[in-house]
């Protein structure tokens, strides 16, 4: 079943890289992980747990339990530079030179880029739906991820995939 997985988490990918970007230009940077890579990310976020995240450790637990897991960035993006305002910034230039970062992930970025992430999240998890293939859309793991380095980007969102006869990342404790 796990060669099944890596395949539907490659059409996944595919779908992301494909979805419709702002002026069609592409900021998203796409990893499929699998075996060590995937082991390394459940241990830094049951890590995380155990230091008092909240939730870190349950959803490290499903990283384990996965056959593959799609990570999605914004990586290095350009504004618009439209000048409308979407980002909090009067021009794309004030918030460029705004840009820090801190806490989980780095900002601000322009909003037509978050919502290229965020179609290209929804292009791969239709993709995975289509093969009955479990799935769940997790922050937690976009932030071990980005600080252990195994994507670049700014935001950065993961996607665990399963196929058992229960979906394991819903009716968690």
């Amino acid at each position: 079943m796990h060669k099944t997985l890596e395949t539907v988490a490659e059409m996944m990918a595919l779908a992301a890289r494909t979805a419709p970007k702002a002026v069609g230009a592409d900021f998203i940077e796409i990893k499929v992980l699998t075996g060590a890579d995937m082991e390394l990310l459940a241990a830094e976020m049951i890590k995380y747990g155990e230091e008092g995240r909240r939730n870190y450790d349950r959803d490290g637990d499903n990283v384990r339990r996965s056959g593959a897991v799609l990570l999605l960035a914004l990586s290095d993006s350009e504004p618009l530079f439209q000048d409308c305002g979407a980002c909090g910034f009067d021009t794309c230039n004030e918030m460029k030179e705004s840009f820090r970062e801190g806490g989980d992930f780095g900002g601000p970025v322009c909003s037509w880029r978050v919502l290229d992430l965020g179609i290209a999240l929804g292009s791969a998890v239709k993709t995975a739906s289509l093969f009955n293939v479990d799935n769940r859309i997790m922050y937690r793991i976009g932030v071990a991820a980005r600080k252990l380095g195994l994507i670049k980007g700014e935001h950065v969102i993961g996607v665990p995939i399963s196929a058992t006869g229960k979906s394991i990342y819903f009716d968690r404790g």
